[in-house]
């Protein structure tokens, strides 16, 4: 079982597999070195997609935090630029002797590939000569987690014995016919195995705290995106129209559809811009969950803190399936993999606390997943803004649309979530290179970066 809790990380933007992840290797090389008293120089090199889009991911920042031992979860977002600034000038790490320079010591590697995943780094340890003290090789894998070499696929998730193991949605559908328990509660239960009922709801609220904040935060911020493409943040312009528009008496039925697109540009605004933000399951999907959430609080008669609960559970455990059965990687499998899987999330998140069964709860999240195979990952420029901000819009009203289709139907599958995820894997293996997250491709290369 993959936890809540593992899938939905608070941290920074744009990307958790360009800028969480990195952080996250860098931190504990740092802590690594600190038990040595000979290193006197760190040197990292990255490899594949986070060489290619790396810079406009904001990795070489990311490795720089982590190696001053910044963790992603808590660093302040307004002090990132006086952090690295310093490091820059001056070198120093904060360990005793221990030097990086990142202009020197920062190898974008283009050539060549690491052979577990595009997303390879290597960090060692030198002492005064230059001599290699200590190496290890890891590998950003999507959503912020991160693997080393060696460690076996899921190294580093929270594990421990679950009352209900599922390793495919069969599985999880036979446990909620058996037990007459909602995929939510499937969840929960599993998540018990972890931590109490009072930790697991005090997290799941922490989440989305989070996620709210983001959208208030993205509702007020407005200007132009970092970066060099001079994309200008819409939501603060586009919410005040729609506040304007309560007032008129002839309002266009689709308006709801708006909101909806708001919510999520007003986060993937905020992760464009470096803000607190939550993997769900990557940053740059990280409006669709979010943006679904504030529909049903604002649009969802009922709503209330259980069932803002119960559709993270939902949500988290189809995006446990998708990233053990197939990649929530743009870099591996393509943007299907991140705005679909987010998607699904949210599709099987909304369809639980509408009152769907657990079949139409599983068809709501295939619906979604179905309806972006294929989709390529293509950033301009290697930023998280064209078109991943816009992407979310969509993928945002496509998850409300799967729900409600599921909700009107019996759950009766055509095309069960097992047999759509691991389409979606085999799409994203024959997809080409240039298209998975290196700007080598698609929009990256028919629009100017510029």
């Amino acid at each position: 079982m993959i936890s809540a809790f593992d899938l939905f990380k608070i941290g920074i933007g744009p990307s958790s597999s360009h800028t969480i992840g990195p952080m996250v290797a860098a931190r504990r090389f740092r802590e690594r070195v600190a038990l040595r008293a000979d290193v006197a120089r760190i040197s990292a090199e990255i490899f594949g997609s986070l060489a290619w889009t790396g810079r406009g991911h904001g990795t070489d920042g990311a490795i720089a935090l982590g190696l001053l031992g910044h963790d992603p979860a808590t660093i302040d977002p307004d002090r990132v630029e006086d952090y690295t600034k310093a490091l820059a000038e001056t070198g120093e790490t904060g360990l005793p002797g221990v030097a990086f320079a990142p202009d020197t010591d920062l190898v974008f590697n283009f050539k060549d590939l690491l052979p577990r995943h595009t997303n390879g780094m290597r960090f060692r340890a030198h002492d005064r000569e230059g001599a290699i003290l200590d190496e290890v090789v890891c590998y950003s894998v999507g959503g912020g987690f991160v693997e080393s070499e060696g460690e076996a696929t899921g190294a580093g998730i929270e594990a421990a014995p679950v009352p209900h193991p599922f390793a495919s949605g069969a599985d999880l559908l036979a446990i909620c016919a058996a037990t007459g328990l909602t995929i939510a509660q499937v969840q929960r239960e599993n998540e018990r195995a972890l931590r109490s009922d009072a930790a697991i709801d005090a997290g799941l609220d922490a989440i989305r705290d989070a996620m709210l904040a983001c959208i208030a935060r993205g509702l007020r911020m407005e200007g132009i995106l970092p970066g060099g493409l001079k994309v200008r943040r819409r939501a603060r312009r586009l919410h005040a129209t729609l506040e304007a528009s309560r007032l008129s008496n002839s309002r266009p039925a689709h308006e709801v559809m708006d909101w909806i697109g708001l919510f999520a540009l007003a986060v993937n605004e905020e992760n464009a811009a470096g803000g607190r933000i939550v993997t769900a399951p990557t940053n740059g999907a990280a409006g669709i969950v979010p943006a679904v959430l504030r529909y049903g609080i604002d649009f969802c008669p009922g709503w209330n803190e259980e069932r803002g609960r119960d559709y993270l559970l939902a949500a988290a455990a189809v995006g446990g399936l998708i990233k053990s059965r197939a990649s929530i990687s743009g870099a591996e499998v393509g943007c299907q993999g991140e705005v679909g899987s987010a998607a699904a999330m949210a599709a099987a998140g909304l369809a639980t606390v509408l009152g769907g069964c657990p079949r139409q709860v599983a068809n709501a999240a295939e619906i979604a997943m179905e309806h972006h195979l294929g989709m390529t990952c293509d950033p301009v420029g290697g930023l998280v803004q064209v078109p991943c901000i816009e992407r979310n819009a969509f993928g945002a009203n496509k998850a409300v649309a799967a729900a409600s289709l599921a909700l009107h139907g019996d759950g009766v599958h055509f095309v069960s979530l097992d047999q759509v995820i691991e389409t979606m894997r085999q799409t994203g293996h024959d997809m080409q290179e240039k298209y998975k997250e290196t700007s080598l491709g698609g929009l990256a290369v028919n629009v100017a970066a510029c």
